[in-house]
């Protein structure tokens, strides 16, 4: 199943990803399912990106241009080697969700509950958007 993922900050006025693609291996039943599916793709993204190696890093003219939009020009190297626990980190997107730190949109109707069954289809749109808490006091 195919879905195009965006992630949208509430303070930010460009996206920090543009509708990227995300190939899942079935159909999620309920956002749980989902979330799993996601983090977990993305655990296996950051865990081929570690795998590269390169011997000269250097980036073309386009990448810098495509990466500018993005708001963020790099060489994207990870510091941190550490490799990821998968189980941890679908609790933590679970935990993260149930906090209210972030929406989920599907198709641009919101989903408010976890175990909800979902109707999804091949193409469909997921929008994240992460919400910013703020600090102070009132006076």
């Amino acid at each position: 199943m195919n879905l195009f993922i965006s992630m949208k900050s509430i303070g930010k006025r460009k996206n920090v990803i543009s509708k990227q693609t995300v190939q899942l291996p079935s159909t999620p039943g309920s956002l749980r399912v989902l979330l799993s599916e996601l983090v977990t793709w993305n655990v296996q993204q950051l865990a081929e990106k570690d795998e590269e190696i390169h011997l000269v890093n250097y980036l073309t003219e386009t990448e810098v241009n495509h990466q500018a939009i993005n708001g963020k020009v790099g060489f994207g190297a990870i510091y941190n080697k550490k490799k990821p626990d998968l189980t941890e980190a679908i609790q933590t997107a679970i935990q993260a969700f149930e906090d209210g730190l972030f929406l989920v949109f599907i198709n641009s109707e919101q989903v408010e509950a976890l175990d909800a069954p979902l109707e999804m289809a091949d193409g469909d749109e997921v929008v994240f958007i992460r919400l910013t808490m703020l600090a102070g006091r009132m006076w």
